[in-house]
């Protein structure tokens, strides 16, 4: 399946003239939130760099999205915007257009993945726009948007395969620059590609010699493998925490600016996502969504020192249910929650063993359960099952030597 047809004019790489990023920047001036990079001390030491963190979550509607739907409706002609509007989106482009379309006095109806977070789906529906729900994933959304737009005669405004969206985009570059006319490597997330074709392209129109780096969760490579294969791919599932990036498969205007401007495309886990946005909310005390914190996440794929790196954290568009899980899995995944199950001995004492072990080792009781019922022979042991607050990996294999050396056999639930 192909959802995309080719939409790249003839001679579009010999001729950038017709993205004017200077222009997009003025046309957005009164409707965007400064986002002033943030030094990151923590990010820099563990790394080996001067990271800076551009806080797109903080921008208006949450996430950098607004950019380039913002500067796409506001050229649309009066007749076009009579119409209506209408676009596909698994959250922030729904909210960007739909803030616009607001703004710009223009109706819109935004299509959805059922599986869109509760937030996202509510904010859209704040700024005035019809929401509806269809398919499971972008793309199914995506192909129940281009039947509406024919059957309704809206225009479509698409949320990365369009030039005056990626023109918007690309102003990030502008002000990252601005800033930071230093700037080695900016740091992107990728899931259809328009945000970083906007920044690579505006980056290496001023400064050609910076590298641009996309980021893209193991469970939805799919500009990855299209680079890998030189030509677009469609992938059959996509399956990641980072439902933002969740794209099976990129847009060919995209494609063909990333080939052309962009460094290379990493891969990163949902483990490595999850320790990101814990690191992000812990030290600097900014929420990012998983696809969001994709470029602090691909930091450690990069084999570079002293660097000035810039990394662009997208959106910040999470529910509080999907924080509070993000918040236990990242420390299950630091080393800072530890979970053992130890089947003892049914008699007085020896759940205090345990605790003087824990204890000695400065490993905090956050919960447990003592149950005789749990144990295969419940006449004779009883299953006890602790989880504790430790210090990360290296404190966890220390805890489980010194209970293999006290001669309990504890099995690792998490």
């Amino acid at each position: 399946m192909n959802p995309l047809v080719n939409t790249v004019p003839e001679n579009y790489l010999a001729d950038l003239t017709n993205l004017k990023f200077a222009e997009a920047k003025n046309r957005l001036a009164n409707i965007l939130k400064e986002t002033k990079l943030i030094y990151s001390a923590v990010f820099s030491d563990e790394y080996n760099n001067n990271v800076y963190i551009k806080p797109e979550n903080l921008q208006i509607t949450g996430a950098f999205k607004i950019r380039g739907a913002y500067n796409k409706i506001s050229k649309l002609s009066l007749k076009e915007r009579q119409k209506g509007l209408i676009t596909s989106s698994a959250g922030n482009h729904a909210q960007g257009v739909a803030y616009a379309a607001q703004k710009l006095g223009t109706k819109a109806t935004i299509v959805m993945p059922k599986t869109t977070p509760l937030i996202k789906v509510e904010a859209t529906k704040s700024y005035g726009a019809q929401v509806v729900l269809a398919g499971n994933c972008y793309d199914e959304a995506y192909a129940e948007a281009l039947r509406l737009e024919k059957e309704n005669g809206y225009v479509f405004i698409h949320p990365f395969n369009d030039l005056d969206v990626i023109e918007g985009q690309g102003t990030i570059s502008l002000e990252i620059l601005a800033e930071l006319p230093t700037v080695d490597y900016i740091l992107v997330p990728v899931g259809g590609g328009g945000l970083i074709s906007g920044i690579a392209v505006a980056a290496k129109t001023l400064k050609p010699d910076i590298r641009v780096i996309g980021v893209e969760p193991e469970g939805a490579k799919s500009m990855k493998v299209s680079m890998e294969n030189n030509k677009l791919v469609y992938l059959e599932s996509v399956n990641t925490i980072a439902d933002g990036v969740a794209v099976k498969q990129p847009g060919d205007l995209n494609f063909a600016l990333i080939k052309k401007y962009v460094d290379d495309i990493v891969t990163v886990s949902d483990f490595e996502i999850m320790e990101a946005f814990l690191e992000l909310l812990e030290k600097h005390k900014l929420i990012g969504e998983n696809s969001g914190v994709l470029s602090l996440a691909g930091l450690k794929k990069l084999n570079v020192t002293g660097k000035n790196i810039v990394c662009v954290v997208s959106g910040g568009n999470i529910d509080v249910l999907t924080i509070s899980s993000m918040i236990n899995q990242g420390l299950q995944s630091r080393g800072r929650i530890f979970c053992f199950s130890v089947d003892l001995p049914d008699k007085p004492g020896e759940l205090l063993k345990i605790s003087e072990i824990l204890a000695r080792l400065n490993a905090n009781i956050i919960k447990l359960d003592h149950n005789q019922f749990k144990a295969l022979d419940r006449f004779t042991n009883v299953q006890l099952e602790v989880t504790v607050e430790t210090n990360g990996h290296q404190h966890v294999q220390q805890i489980i030597s010194e209970l293999h050396n006290a001669g309990y056999k504890p099995t690792r639930v998490y």
